[in-house]
């Protein structure tokens, strides 16, 4: 009475095999309602996930805006007052760099940022050890952070302009505390976020502190401490772009500043893309950077 049966099992999981990549057999038998049509295979050989990783693949978003401004002042749906045409930028951006102004106030503007952005991660890094490592550290620092955190930066310029006056400090300063907060609670979260069991099995080996500290809770925390970074490097150029509207008398955002006083709107979109550009490229670097120092962790991307 099973011969029937074995048989009809036998002759569905040929058919099926027959139908995979390579004619391959397969394990075991399968079940007579699956074997018709092989779908619930199909199903388990679909990888889940957003795909695998085209390379230059962060370009498609810049790239589809870029055309959609082209074909917007081509089409004349733009209008040149409002937002000149990207010839006329790229024009503009040419002169520019012909008369040195761009070069100029471009790399006092990166300095500024770069400094800035140094005592932001250095201070935050120190302060996020302390509170994370540290219960009575945690106790001392991270309530102060979450003051700090309520209060806008913006708010704490002209406080900031009566201590270090309208200079260079002043701005380097405003720069360091927008890079300080994120980089502090995502440092902060990492390590007060290790798993448990990291902790039960160091004390299982007999690792000391430092030990432990070195080879279990820093390696855990690199994730938190990159993602920090890239947020600080975001914070870095945000507030590049405050606090050189304030009395500056060089760098991108004097530039612009001159530029809206005699109506130079050409300029003005050169000062702004050279903005996100400076931030596209120092996002894509540190996530470069964190490609290869986690290069051990298995994720979506």
């Amino acid at each position: 009475m099973n011969a029937p049966v074995t048989s009809a099992v036998i002759g569905a999981q040929l058919e099926v095999a027959d139908a995979l990549p390579g004619g391959a057999p397969l394990a075991g038998p399968i079940p007579l309602g699956q074997a018709s049509t092989g779908r619930p295979a199909a199903r388990r050989a679909r990888r889940l996930g957003p795909g695998e990783a085209v390379r230059g693949g962060w370009l498609l978003g810049p790239f589809l805006l870029l055309l959609a401004w082209t074909t917007g002042s081509a089409a004349g749906l733009i209008d040149p007052r409002v937002l000149p045409a990207p010839w006329v930028a790229v024009t503009t951006a040419g002169d520019l760099i012909r008369d040195g102004r761009l070069q100029e106030n471009l790399a006092i503007s990166a300095w500024r940022a770069g400094q800035g952005l140094a005592w932001g991660v250095v201070v935050g890094v120190i302060a996020a050890l302390a509170a994370g490592l540290s219960q009575l550290g945690g106790y001392a620092i991270d309530s102060l952070v979450q003051i700090k955190r309520s209060i806008p930066v913006l708010a704490l310029i002209p406080l900031l302009v009566l201590w270090f006056g309208i200079g260079e400090g002043m701005k380097v300063t405003v720069i360091a505390l927008s890079v300080f907060t994120p980089m502090y609670i995502q440092l902060h979260a990492a390590l007060r976020g290790l798993d448990v069991k990291h902790l039960e099995l160091a004390e299982t080996l007999g690792l000391g502190r430092w030990d432990f500290i070195r080879h279990v809770v820093l390696p855990g925390a690199l994730p938190g401490f990159m993602t920090g970074l890239r947020f600080a490097v975001l914070g870095a150029w945000l507030a590049l772009v405050v606090v050189e509207q304030l009395n500056a008398t060089s760098g991108i955002g004097y530039m612009i500043n001159l530029a809206r006083t005699y109506a130079q709107s050409d300029v003005i979109l050169v000062g702004l893309v050279v903005y996100a550009l400076l931030g596209l490229v120092s996002d894509a670097a540190v996530r470069l950077v964190e490609a290869r120092v986690l290069a051990w962790r298995r994720t979506f991307a």
